[in-house]
């Protein structure tokens, strides 16, 4: 175990000061007028933070450097040069990101995180050899890539990104500086807003660059380090798919999108597939092996290019296993390793790549429901005009006709035409390639028996499809256990479960349950929602399978993800691990070879290793109850702050709430629905908790914490906190997640508006919560300062967050203008919604 401060000083070697050396180099390119720009940022850098520290506008911080330092004076070459800083500063983040990246091996290295091999090592010495053996013979980590926000940078900044990371770790200069200006010259944001089938083919990128060897590499890793040849677990590793199949309030994600999508997936594969076929043929150039690859290649390209040419699953893995014959009875094992790794590809991905995901929001259901149901003369208006038992009666045995030319209205039509095709998206990438429906803001059994029904009437005679509710709000997950319950008593509902294997997934949604409940009493009801549920499922014979809706930051389910999965309870399923990546955290953790492989194994790790000290997990009544105080006390605070109105009205006029929707980040609307007056309701968690992001308040992470502690310190209870900290892993690690939020807030940069009339009371409640919240963490855990336990990422913030200072004060400057009515308006607000990505690659885990 290395200490602290010595990977500290490793990380300083590595990245702080390889970055301060080829950051000289960048800020000295010339690009376009003013080319002592690059000289010019780090005195604003200097201006910026003495000018917050010394409580000055950015207003009056930005005027002061025109002035005294950039000896600018007209208004629109002050604009100019803004946007050029903004242009700089977001290539530094790049430039931060590749030697961060670069230093990845060596940092893990020095790192005391539990590897598969330590695992394995322990199960050497473990008397229950064969009981570890079982649990991997079917243990499973899912890992879905979501398409809100997309990834923002594209594919030309990746792969100079990719070219950087070696020529890095080589400090090879002059190459180093030569695409560092190849750098400076290429656009870091897209032109135009992407389409659904762009954010698909973005991270299908990484599809084919990064995860079909990792995931392929991983498995091999697997299969040494047990030692065993008859090991047989394909699906250890899985890779899911959100866009394109995601229509959760994305209008622009149509059946013909989804088919689209899924074609993609395939033909990308089979390019993969081609490609290692014709390397195998450089090796096995022996007669009767020759003859099978030559058709196995032939019909590969033949599936590579056109979407209705696919092969299947057996025309793969037949022939590969026929040359293994061969290989194995008339030519000596020769590259066998070779051919054992395509086959094991095959077997991971079969056709499909990564299983595409359907998901849409109940009420979207419920409006075709009702459309046919008035169509077959069932109701005259909507479902009320039912019982409970006649409606259930209806969904569950009328055979019903439906023809998509009997209705008009888009939702209605897309939704029947997307349902009705998925059966040819298996039949071409095979069930896995398509077999999950998640249901949005579910409630009630309707969410997933609206789903049963729709299947059954576009002609499925057996539903080959997982149906998923997604419990996501606070009045969901109290409802959750009895929505299940009922479901379950339904003979055919069970019936389906049967068929399914006798596995029932759930989707948990931290994004819009912390919106809703705030941090502490989300997480903590999504931790009792899962007990509760696996309790019901076990109850029913039935295997629980929970799929978490994670975003980057804490605030939306983020942090450290291993120490969140470590600290489940013995109460709660541990049969897979199935979690959402979205946004910077695809590039942060899975962008690379290395990255993809560490972040699995303690995916894998987390999850394995909790069937054997996950007793230790276990949590007291008096723990419970103390907990079950934190949380009501935090929700209590949270709900006073949300029912303020100010609330949303400070959103709007002070902060880039509007601006997400501007940027060309992402295919999805920032909000749901068509209504002019926001509403938290309505509100992405995206931008809601992005938007706290940029005003660098994170309220959404900690807020209420601070409050809660405080009460219940008042209340002697000082020593039970400090004793639930160090002995309930749940609540350290959800305390160690939410102090990164605090750490990465700066009310400086926005303390102006303790002078602003309008909203200076309502900035004070914020600003107050803050400083108690860092406080009261501080108290409990005994810490001298905020990550105490994490300090190289502590690090890499602090080294992040001074990058971006500059970019930030430009931001609230541009808001302070479009406030004050200039006549420059439109130019300020494209600087505010060009600002907002270079502060979100900064972060790389604000959405």
């Amino acid at each position: 175990m290395y200490p602290s401060h010595k990977r500290t000083e490793e990380f300083n070697r590595l990245v702080n000061k390889k970055f301060n050396i080829y950051n000289s180099l960048f800020l000295n390119l010339p690009y376009s007028k003013g080319s002592d720009i690059g000289m010019l940022i780090p005195i604003l850098y200097n201006t910026s933070k003495q000018g917050l520290e010394a409580g000055n506008h950015p207003h009056k911080i930005l005027d002061d450097f025109f002035k005294h330092y950039a000896k600018i004076k007209d208004e629109k070459d002050q604009i100019d040069f803004m946007f050029r800083v903004i242009q700089y500063v977001e290539r530094q983040v790049v430039l931060f990101d590749s030697v961060e990246d670069a230093a990845f091996c060596d940092m893990r290295d020095l790192g005391n995180d539990l590897t598969l091999k330590d695992f394995f090592q322990f199960m050497e010495n473990s008397r229950n050899e064969q009981h570890i053996m079982d649990i991997l013979s079917t243990f499973s980590a899912r890992i879905v890539f979501t398409a809100h926000p997309t990834q923002f940078y594209p594919p030309s900044v990746l792969d100079i990104i990719a070219v950087l990371r070696p020529l890095i770790n080589t400090n090879s200069l002059h190459e180093i500086d030569v695409t560092l200006q190849q750098l400076g010259l290429t656009s870091l944001i897209n032109a135009k807003k992407p389409t659904p089938l762009d954010e698909a083919r973005n991270i299908i990128y990484f599809l084919k660059n990064v995860y079909y060897d990792s995931v392929g590499d991983l498995y091999t890793s697997i299969k040494e380090e047990i030692g065993q040849k008859t090991f047989s677990n394909p699906n250890i590793i899985q890779l899911g798919f959100w866009p394109g199949g995601d229509r959760d309030g994305n209008p622009y994600v149509t059946a013909e999108i989804t088919m689209n999508v899924a074609n993609e997936l395939r033909m990308t594969l089979m390019k993969c597939y081609y490609e290692d076929v014709k390397n195998l043929q450089k090796k096995l150039s022996f007669r009767g092996i020759e003859e099978i690859l030559q058709k196995l290649e032939a019909d590969l390209y033949a599936a590579m290019f056109h979407a209705d040419s696919y092969i299947s699953y057996h025309e793969i893995i037949d022939p590969l296993y026929a040359v293994r014959d061969l290989l194995e009875n008339k030519f000596h094992s020769l590259h066998l390793s070779h051919l054992e790794q395509l086959i094991d590809k095959t077997r991971i991905f079969k056709t499909h790549f990564a299983t595409l995901d359907i998901r849409q929001d109940h009420r979207e259901h419920k409006k075709v429901i009702e459309a046919i149901l008035k169509k077959e003369k069932f109701i005259k208006h909507d479902l009320t005009e039912l019982s409970k038992e006649a409606l259930i009666d209806i969904l569950l045995h009328k055979h019903l006709n439906i023809n998509t030319q009997d209705f008009n209205e888009e939702i209605i039509v897309d939704t029947l035409l997307n349902i009705s095709q998925l059966k040819d998206i298996q039949r071409k990438n095979g069930e896995q390639g398509c077999n999950r429906y998640i249901i949005s803001n579910a409630e009630d059994i309707y969410s997933v028996l609206f789903v049963y029904a729709l299947f059954r009437w576009c002609a499925y005679s057996e539903i080959t499809f997982d149906i998923i509710p997604l419990f996501e709000t606070l009045k969901g997950m109290e409802a959750a256990e009895q929505v299940m319950q009922t479901l379950f008593d339904l003979p055919e509902y069970r019936a389906h479960v049967h068929r399914r294997n006798e596995k029932q997934t759930i989707m948990l949604g931290f994004s819009d349950g912390t919106k809703d409940g705030g941090y502490m009493k989300a997480n903590w009801s999504i931790f009792k929602t899962k007990e509760t549920l696996s309790a019901t499922c076990n109850a029913y014979g039935i295997k629980a399978i929970f799929f978490d809706g994670r975003g980057g930051p804490p605030a939306r389910g983020g942090g450290k993800t291993h120490r969140f999965y470590a600290a489940q309870s013995p109460e709660i399923s541990n049969h897979e691990i199935q979690l959402t990546i979205q946004g910077q955290t695809i590039t942060s953790r899975y962008g690379t070879r290395e990255q993809f492989m560490y972040h699995c194994e303690q995916l894998l790790t987390a999850g394995l290793s909790k069937d054997f000290i996950g007793k230790g997990n276990a949590i007291s009544t008096e723990s419970r109850d103390l907990l079950e105080e934190i949380a009501d006390l935090s929700y209590q605070k949270y709900a006073s702050l949300k029912a303020h109105e100010m609330f949303i009205p400070y959103l709007e006029e002070r902060s880039p709430l509007h601006y997400y929707a501007k940027a060309n980040i992402g295919s999805r609307p920032g909000k749901r629905g068509d209504e002019k007056k926001l509403s938290l309701s309505d509100l992405r968690a995206i931008s809601f908790v992005g938007s706290w992001s940029q005003l660098k308040q994170n309220v959404p992470g900690y807020f209420g914490i601070g409050t809660a502690i405080e009460t219940l310190v008042k209340e002697d209870k000082l020593d039970a906190l400090k004793k639930l900290f160090n002995e309930t892993p749940i609540f350290k690690a959800l305390i160690l997640n939410s102090m990164m939020s605090i750490y990465k807030s700066n009310f400086d940069l926005t303390k102006y508006m303790n002078e602003d009339e309008r909203f200076k009371e309502f900035w004070n409640i914020l600003y107050r919560e803050n400083k108690l919240s860092k406080k009261m963490m501080l108290l409990i855990s005994g810490y001298e300062m905020l990550m105490q336990e994490e300090p190289v990422t502590r690090e890499s913030i602090r080294i992040r967050e001074k990058i971006v200072l500059p970019l930030l004060v430009i931001q609230q400057y541009a808001l302070q203008q479009v406030n004050a009515k200039t006549a420059h308006k439109n130019l300020y607000e494209k600087i505010i919604t060009r600002s907002l990505y270079g502060n979100i690659n900064a972060s790389r885990n604000s959405v």
